[in-house]
């Protein structure tokens, strides 16, 4: 190890996560830091609060939305192919979505509906402003997000067995109205569904066929993707999720009866995807040098650059979860820093993180890449204590290093 990432700038980190493992905030994690060619990594603690068995590096974690900027990239490799361009509109490859209407508001009833000003475009996808996403009220708290539940198309945490097959789910979502017009604002999760449904008419291939053979393999990323193989069922953790009615975390996903070990209705790229934590530095180190790994073109300096570059207009950002829109933007399926302010950040670093309790960031100032895995999730969409402190002290040694 070189002198950037000595064990001594690291080690408040390492005694950190471990602290968490000791008092059981968190059963175990993997961390992952990467300066330059220097590479530290950490695993501590146990599979599971039910197991003894210790978590390794090779641990398979099920990263919910760090699937999104994989997607996003994804459409990016079509928009370098010549396939499609960001302002093609999508009734091309998806005519369910073409003309649609748009509620009069958020409050109307499903028949009070206009027409949508404009037709919704691969850009609209790219940066979640299509018209329809998550909304942070309770179930069924306007008409349209009772009649999503009905569909089948309510949106919580990822349940792979239970998506509706991609040609149905697009149908049943194209009878809906759109919640707002396109391009008005930023809404979470629904629109890298729908982008991976695009991705897969467009190229021609499912979804998961397309991210192997164009980005999984290229990259050496030989342990992601929507199953986990009965031979590396071992490797999975267990998963827990926050139960807001009895107050307390819950088991969420055994890895004995995981919904990960089946081949799911839909590879859904808004979050169903499973990885390690070097498959995914492979993924943040590509983007971190600009569409190159290893000498070899995944996409091109332009796709990247876009990618990591906010693409929203202080309006469109409204939408952005309370607290966020002052100091972050969106580029294409991953937040972008355009404000200094908030400690473990600097402008021009990027991230989408997993909601399962897996985190990631780059920042291209100090070329540093930091992963953090665990299977424990977030009780909200503000980061964990853990997660800003890990942030925190990453920077802190990255700094102190140069």
């Amino acid at each position: 190890m070189s002198k950037k990432l000595s064990p001594e700038k690291l080690r408040p980190i390492e005694t950190m996560l471990d602290s968490e493992v000791k008092n059981a905030s968190l059963p175990g994690y993997v961390a992952l830091i990467a300066q330059g060619d220097d590479v530290w990594v950490k695993s501590g603690g146990t599979m599971g609060y039910e197991t003894s068995e210790p978590l390794k590096r090779d641990a398979i974690f099920r990263i919910s939305s760090m699937s999104k900027p994989i997607t996003a990239a994804a459409a990016l490799m079509l928009i370098d192919d010549g396939v499609m361009t960001l302002n093609d509109p999508i009734a091309r490859w998806i005519p369910e979505l073409a003309q649609p209407r748009v509620l009069q508001s958020i409050h109307s009833p499903l028949s009070e509906t206009v027409p949508a000003s404009r037709e919704i475009t691969v850009r609209d996808l790219m940066t979640f402003t299509f018209g329809t996403g998550m909304l942070m009220v309770e179930p069924g708290a306007y008409p349209i997000l009772k009649a999503m539940d009905e569909n089948g198309l309510a949106m919580g945490p990822p349940a792979p067995q239970q998506h509706l097959p991609p040609d149905e789910f697009i149908q049943r979502l194209g009878s809906l109205p759109l919640m707002y017009q396109p391009g008005e604002t930023w809404l979470y999760h629904r629109a890298p569904t729908v982008l991976s449904i695009l991705v897969a008419r467009a190229s021609g291939q499912d979804f998961e066929q397309f991210l192997q053979g164009r980005l999984f393999e290229p990259l050496g990323m030989k342990d992601t993707g929507f199953v986990v193989p009965e031979k590396d069922i071992h490797r999975l953790p267990w998963g827990y999720m926050w139960n807001f009615q009895k107050n307390e975390y819950e088991v969420f996903d055994e890895p004995g009866k995981s919904q990960w070990t089946t081949t799911p209705p839909m590879s859904n790229g808004a979050d169903g995807l499973v990885s390690t934590v070097d498959d995914y530095y492979r993924f943040a180190d590509m983007l971190l040098h600009e569409g190159n790994q290893g000498g070899r073109r995944i996409l091109s300096k332009e796709s990247v650059q876009a990618m990591t570059s906010n693409q929203l207009t202080p309006s469109q950002r409204m939408g952005f979860f309370e607290g966020e829109a002052a100091h972050h933007g969106f580029g294409f399926g991953l937040q972008v820093v355009i404000k200094d302010g908030i400690p473990g950040e600097s402008v021009g670093q990027y991230n989408w993180d997993g909601g399962l309790g897996t985190t990631w960031f780059v920042d291209p100032r100090l070329r540093l890449i930091a992963l953090l895995m665990t299977q424990k999730s977030w009780k909200s969409p503000a980061p964990p204590d853990h997660v800003l402190t890990f942030n925190r002290l990453v920077h802190d040694a990255a700094l102190s290093a140069n």
